[in-house]
């Protein structure tokens, strides 16, 4: 099934007269919906938000993107016999870390870049955009595979924001060109089936034919796949987890802790707003990492724009 497309059958369990359906494995993303929906929930989250300049910059940044994923032709497709070999072999069809970039990755860079109101924007991004403009094709291909590697250093940090803000869109654009009948999910589960990166956060699901269930969404291509709850997202231990929040909030957005391994993974519960995003409210919600890293546990995984931000 592929984001935003009609609600999922799923297959019967048991009785196929009257039982629960299993839920879509995977949900590969739509380019065409991805960003502006991240775009326009940052907007209403940044009303009255103690971080309202930075999220409306992050807004400013999704609608570029959104500019860019629907201006850039579509990349090309990736073979698929080899889809079919990586399926077979249980490894990530375009492995974040190791797939051959295609140049339109750039065009991308470009197209987000002319999209940017530098006059709208804070000196030092203005700044940073010219910096990202003047980069050769060599240092942009080696920004990103440092990005993609984590391996950026401190000088790389300000121009590593936009390099992922397009690697996000090429990467979410190749998704979106697989099949999703044939893909399957990864030995490991805490990883992307399509480009093997880290989950940016988890929904669950308040709607459809399988409400309650959990989908791990990914941080560089934007597919969704499910995820059983009450494990630990990183370990796979359910022992010692527990949920952290903010006080008074509206329970949206929780922290899932596990005491096995030190870590927690941000949760988000469609039925205490419907209109959670996995990628806005990841962002939103900066406040819960603090007190939870405060308190002792590590993240599962960073955002991509607060690592590079």
């Amino acid at each position: 099934m592929r984001q935003g497309g009609a609600p999922p059958t799923g297959k019967w369990i048991g009785s196929p007269l009257g039982g629960v359906t299993a839920p879509d494995p995977l949900i590969l993303p739509d380019p065409a919906k991805r960003f502006s929906a991240t775009a326009s929930r940052l907007k209403g989250l940044a009303s009255g938000h103690p971080m309202a300049q930075w999220l409306t910059f992050m807004a400013q940044l999704s609608e570029a993107q959104h500019a860019a994923a629907t201006a850039v032709a579509a990349m090309p497709a990736i073979e698929q016999s080899l889809v079919d070999h990586c399926v077979a072999a249980r490894v990530p069809p375009f492995a974040a870390d190791g797939h051959h970039r295609h140049s339109a990755w750039r065009d991308v860079l470009a197209s987000l870049l002319d999209r940017l109101d530098r006059a709208a924007l804070p000196v030092a991004a203005a700044a940073v955009i010219a910096d990202v403009r003047d980069h050769s094709i060599d240092d942009l291909e080696n920004l990103a595979d440092g990005f993609l590697r984590g391996s950026l250093s401190g000088e790389d940090i300000g121009p590593a924001l936009y390099v992922a803000a397009a690697l996000q869109v090429y990467f979410t654009q190749l998704a979106a060109s697989l099949e999703g009948s044939g893909l399957r999910l990864l030995p490991q589960r805490g990883l992307c089936p399509c480009c093997g990166s880290t989950p940016v956060s988890a929904l669950i699901t308040a709607s459809g034919q399988t409400p309650g269930t959990r989908y791990l969404y990914c941080s560089l291509c934007s597919t969704a796949w499910n995820h059983v709850r009450v494990t630990c997202i990183t370990c796979e231990n359910s022992r010692t987890l527990s949920l952290k929040g903010i006080d008074g909030d509206s329970g949206a957005v929780k922290a899932e802790t596990c005491d096995d391994c030190l870590t927690y993974a941000k949760m988000l519960y469609q039925a205490k707003d419907t209109k959670v995003d996995p990628f806005a409210d990841d962002l939103a919600s900066l406040g819960l990492d603090i007190l939870v890293s405060e308190a002792g546990w590590a993240r599962h995984a960073p955002n991509p724009l607060l690592l590079a931000g």
